[in-house]
């Protein structure tokens, strides 16, 4: 954790370790574990809470899914080894509500949707923290791998010192109140191999457990299998298109596809094709060259701004940023241009490929800084 200012504990607050409560979210993995372990271990009055979020039995069968039921199993054996209390939560109906109908709508749209980021936003951060205050806990500590910094003008949200692990990207719509309130222990730590040999020397059981991968109720990253439960009968049929307007082939549903997409396509042609673009209503997945791929604009909705004031007008040309259009890129150098009512034109400097409806566009302070500015949800591009 980051060192506290003098006179305050390990979390910054001004009183002893013992009579500060915490709430911990934890998973059942280790990066969870280890945060309960090391708040516990520094003296805090602390408390474990566990959501279920979809259906037990189901999870049961289902490895390398946090909150399965495996995983609450493993998160109450670390609070018991602890020694501080632990509460399983049942978030089912909030979650399916708040997370995977969207998810299923979105897909059906023609988006690609990023659950785990309205996860945090609407279920985490919303009523898993509004538990935590109602248990009387001064803060709520997660397993993120994101640091909070006291700036001059408040907490401030930055990129976690192991570049490799950073999850400001998922977490861009984090409020300014929300973030005064939690904490990330683990945001400071260089390596995962340190919160594994953390682990180990807490004498954890899940030292070795390995790390989730797919989305938690999306078993082995099969998508469309959970978009049919949720919404049976609903992918309708229609054309693969080229840009040039050749009918390719056909397809079973644009919720099999998404923008950047090579492999799968069902279709011959020529030259390597990818998708471009989707329109559900038309139901056509539209194709075309490689180079059609990169966008140089991107509308922006529903921003969450984390600067040190409201977001301003932009002078001339936006203001100066990197943004990152995807997880697995690095952030580019951009303009912001906000357009007013939680909406803005991002200009990237160079050309993005892949950027695609339902995905976050995240904000950077410019020149390589770690701290997050804020995003939005991607709502269309303009090809370069």
């Amino acid at each position: 954790m980051t060192p506290a200012p003098k006179g305050r504990n390990s979390l910054g607050f001004d009183k002893p370790s013992a009579q500060t409560r915490v709430a911990v979210a934890m998973s059942g993995g280790v990066d969870s574990s280890v945060v309960a372990a090391m708040v516990s271990r520094d003296g805090f009055d602390t408390v474990g809470l566990t959501m279920q979020l979809y259906d037990h039995g189901a999870a049961l069968a289902k490895k390398g899914a946090c909150c399965a039921g495996t995983d609450i199993h493993d998160a109450r054996r670390v609070a018991e080894a602890m020694g501080f209390p632990h509460y399983v939560l049942d978030y089912e109906n909030i979650f399916r509500e708040a997370v995977m109908d969207e998810f299923a709508d979105a897909y059906l749209a023609g988006a690609t949707p990023i659950p785990c980021i309205r996860c945090n936003e609407r279920v985490k951060f919303k009523d898993l923290m509004g538990l935590a205050r109602d248990l009387d806990a001064d803060c709520l500590a997660t397993g993120h791998y994101i640091r909070r910094i006291d700036g001059p003008n408040g907490p401030e949200l930055h990129k976690a010192a192991d570049p490799a692990r950073d999850q400001s990207y998922f977490l861009f719509t984090t409020t300014p109140e929300q973030l005064a309130y939690l904490r990330f222990p683990l945001g400071d730590l260089k390596t995962k191999a340190e919160t594994r040999a953390l682990a180990t020397e807490f004498g954890l059981t899940v030292a070795d457990k390995p790390d989730s991968q797919d989305i938690c109720f999306v078993p082995q990253g099969r998508y469309t299998d959970v978009i049919e439960k949720l919404r049976p009968g609903a992918a309708e049929p229609g054309e693969i298109v080229h840009l040039d307007g050749r009918v390719l082939g056909s397809h079973e549903g644009v919720m099999h596809y998404t923008i950047g997409q090579r492999k799968g396509l069902g279709i011959s042609d020529a030259e390597p094709l990818y998708v471009i673009r989707l329109n559900a209503g038309a139901k056509k997945v539209i194709v075309g060259p490689r180079e059609a791929l990169g966008a140089s604009t991107v509308q922006v909705k529903e921003i969450n701004w984390l600067g040190d004031a409201p977001l301003p007008d932009a002078p001339e040309g936006g203001w100066e940023a990197e943004v990152k259009v995807r997880s697995t890129r690095p952030p580019k150098p951009a303009r912001i241009i906000p357009l007013g009512e939680g909406r803005a034109e991002v200009r990237l400097l160079e050309p993005e490929n892949g950027v695609a409806p339902g995905q976050a566009c995240v904000f950077y302070a410019p020149n390589g800084g770690t701290r997050v500015l804020g995003g939005g949800w991607i709502e269309g591009a303009e090809r370069a």
